[in-house]
């Protein structure tokens, strides 16, 4: 395998881990939904969760814990489902409208990422590093999405809950769209040089 690709499978590999680890996380802590499994039925559980508010428990249970306050006023942990995309835009569609919408814009923006990582020459190791990100994000929401049908968001950023000061909840897969993103805008503002002239000037014979 090259050396390039080896970049983007590590890289998008380790992302999608870290980002289903945490989800795993995120329903252990903040739910309930696992209680009472053990050992791989944990993971089994993760794996097939439906909708915790379409698939009440016995006895109407609530299974959304309070939120972890890992920053009092700044940084909490909170489970959230969003079947929609960032912000919960398309979040009202039909749901099997959109599933089929958002498998099918996850596969051709995958595509169009691998395209573009392909077509990358060696020395743009941070606009390759960029598109490894953006892959392991995508992928780490996309398998949410075939999955449970919906992506599971605990990241909390808020202001002191004032009104307007809350930035969306989102997870490990957003993170690294993001700084991904940011990667390749800080690469389109590098100062190119100059490329160096194909051939020296002919220098005019002494007289």
């Amino acid at each position: 395998m090259k050396a390039s690709l080896r970049l983007l499978l590590l890289v998008a590999t380790t992302v999608l881990v870290a980002d289903q680890v945490t989800k795993y996380l995120a329903v252990s802590r903040l739910t309930d939904a696992l209680d009472g499994r053990e050992g791989v039925s944990r993971v089994t559980g993760f794996l097939t969760q439906h909708n915790l508010d379409n698939d009440p428990p016995p006895q109407g249970e609530r299974r959304v814990t309070r939120p972890y306050r890992f920053i009092e006023d700044y940084w909490h942990f909170r489970y959230v489902e969003n079947p929609g995309a960032a912000w919960g835009l398309f979040a009202n569609l039909p749901d099997g409208v959109r599933r089929a919408f958002f498998h099918v814009v996850s596969v051709a923006a995958l595509a169009f990422i691998f395209l573009m990582y392909r077509r990358t020459s060696l020395d743009q190791k941070l606009v390759r590093v960029a598109l490894a990100l953006i892959t392991g994000g995508a992928l780490g929401n996309f398998a949410d999405r075939l999955i449970r049908g919906y992506v599971i968001d605990f990241i909390d950023w808020h202001w002191r809950n004032q009104p307007g000061m809350r930035w969306p909840t989102f997870n490990v897969a957003d993170a690294a769209i993001c700084v991904g993103v940011a990667f390749m805008l800080l690469d389109s503002l590098k100062v190119r040089r100059p490329e160096a002239v194909a051939a020296p000037l002919t220098q005019s014979p002494n007289p």
